[in-house]
């Protein structure tokens, strides 16, 4: 009965087009591809690849919007939630993509960042830094002119960027030169180095304590940083997590979370105990973390593709969906005004999209 279907169906189709061309001369109109110089229809989530809805994770994409540039790797992104301007990384083209959250598109790009990775927006300070590692250099942005209005010299690889509100500092993880960079934000002057002992991974300020922390590859520890002497105060053991690297505070709750890119782990540490007090298993390679503050929600993305989210339980993690999202989606960054979750992507169809995804288990 389905194969007499589906005859049926094709011969009243053909029937269909020889009237319509004997009626009005034309054929019907059929859906033409976008010329390359127009922005693609938006996608919805049943015309995505089935990566991204694979895997037991509770997130419904929304849609994918093109992004400027080819289809290169991507890094950090910054959210000012006072704007809705989401900053991308974008390290294999040498650019900062410049996204209009709430408009959905592309309003902007600032070049000449030779593989630019971290990226942190500062509102106070109408400034965007990021950490052009090409040239080893922190580059100061104006988020209004969008134009680039200093370039610091920041070690050797310079990564993750922090800011320290009370004393306005910038620190900046050197990944190879084993130190945090320190640069006043007044002036865009270097002001000295911190030794670590170790690769910087990411640098994060905790805005309770006012200090800054580190996590540092080699030694598999956190480092704290007093950033009124600009000095290491105390160093935490990360046990069972090897070369931790990402790592998100949340300041609030006074837990960090450290990501350990070796093993496929991700350690809690209590910011008031200090002391580790769990770990858990993650996709392998993990990287970024974002974290939702509203729904006390944890994403910790992979560079293999694998996306895990926890919700928070009292001074610990629940693990609540893991599994494939897509190629490399090792950068996540999420909007706690609208709970919407980025994911940039670097080849979806032979082009750089964001990808939009929306939590499916919670009351939007």
């Amino acid at each position: 009965m389905k194969f007499v279907a589906i005859i049926g169906g094709v011969i009243l189709s053909i029937l269909f087009t020889v009237f319509a061309v004997t009626c009005t001369g034309k054929a019907p109109a059929t859906k033409l591809a976008t010329p390359s110089s127009a922005v693609p229809p938006t996608p919805d989530s049943s015309d995505l690849p089935p990566a991204a809805t694979s895997g037991n994770l509770p997130l419904r994409t929304l849609r994918d919007v093109p992004l400027s540039g080819g289809t290169t790797r991507f890094d950090y992104q910054s959210l000012d939630s006072n704007t809705g301007r989401l900053y991308i990384a974008h390290l294999g083209d040498g650019a900062l993509t410049i996204f209009d959250a709430d408009k959905e598109t592309v309003i902007g790009d600032v070049k000449n960042l030779p593989r630019v990775h971290g990226v942190i927006a500062v509102p106070e300070l109408h400034r965007i830094y990021a950490s052009a590692t090409g040239s080893n250099e922190l580059t100061v942005i104006d988020d209004s002119t969008w134009q680039i209005v200093a370039r610091v010299p920041a070690g050797d690889y310079p990564d993750g960027i922090a800011y320290a509100t009370k004393v306005k500092k910038i620190y900046v993880s050197d990944l190879h030169g084993k130190t945090d960079t320190v640069i006043d934000a007044n002036t865009n002057q270097r002001l000295t180095t911190i030794p670590l002992g170790g690769g910087a991974g990411n640098t994060q300020y905790d805005s309770v304590s006012e200090h800054i922390f580190v996590t540092v590859h080699g030694q598999n520890q956190l480092a704290e940083i007093d950033p009124t002497k600009d000095q290491v105060v105390a160093r935490y053991a990360i046990a069972g997590c090897s070369e931790p690297h990402g790592l998100l505070i949340d300041s609030e709750h006074r837990l960090a979370f450290v990501a350990c890119e070796e093993n496929a782990k991700l350690a809690v540490f209590d910011l008031e105990t200090k002391k580790m007090t769990a770990i858990q298993s993650v996709g392998a390679d993990p990287d970024v973390l974002a974290f939702d503050k509203g729904f006390g929600r944890l994403y910790v993305s992979a560079e293999s593709g694998i996306i895990t989210i926890f919700d928070e339980r009292g001074r610990n993690l629940e693990k609540v969906g893991e599994g494939l999202f897509a190629p490399n989606a090792h950068s996540v960054a999420v909007d706690s005004r609208t709970h919407r979750v980025y994911f940039p992507l670097q080849n979806v169809g032979g082009k750089p999209v964001l990808r939009i995804a929306l939590p499916s288990d919670k009351q939007l």
